[in-house]
């Protein structure tokens, strides 16, 4: 294998890992539904829960305990925040040239929520050829 090919090939890997992790973090960061938690309100919400557990039946108990364990992932997770705008410059220096590649359309990425601004920064544009 030449080192243009070896090169080409690494080239390649870069451009899908930075598409997928850019992706994953879109998904990971999709909007919910409904009022948003703040640490205060999940923290208000694991008082009531350690109240609840000293009298509540098994089963109750068994509820509060995963919810416990929930809310306490919740917490954990907003602090390990992921720097979108890293991601975001990364996906979009390769997004042109893998979508080109692998046959990717401009309405495909849009499906997966990757926004217009950040496809025309990528040099994606809309048509067939895309």
């Amino acid at each position: 294998m030449s080192d243009t090919h070896k090169a080409a090939l690494a080239e390649g890997r870069d451009q899908g890992r930075a598409v997928r992790r850019y992706l994953e973090a879109l998904e990971a960061h999709k909007p919910k539904r409904g009022r948003k938690r703040t640490p205060e309100s999940v923290q208000k919400r694991l008082a009531a829960i350690e109240q609840k557990l000293a009298d509540a039946e098994s089963l109750t108990r068994l509820h509060l305990v995963q919810e416990k364990m929930n809310l306490k992932a919740e917490l954990s997770a907003a602090d390990n925040t992921v720097d979108m705008q890293a991601l975001e410059d990364e996906f979009v220096a390769a997004a042109g040239p893998y979508g080109a590649r692998k046959g990717i359309t401009y309405a495909a990425w849009r499906q997966l929520g990757v926004d217009a601004a950040v496809l025309r920064r990528a040099n994606v544009k809309r048509g067939a050829d895309s």
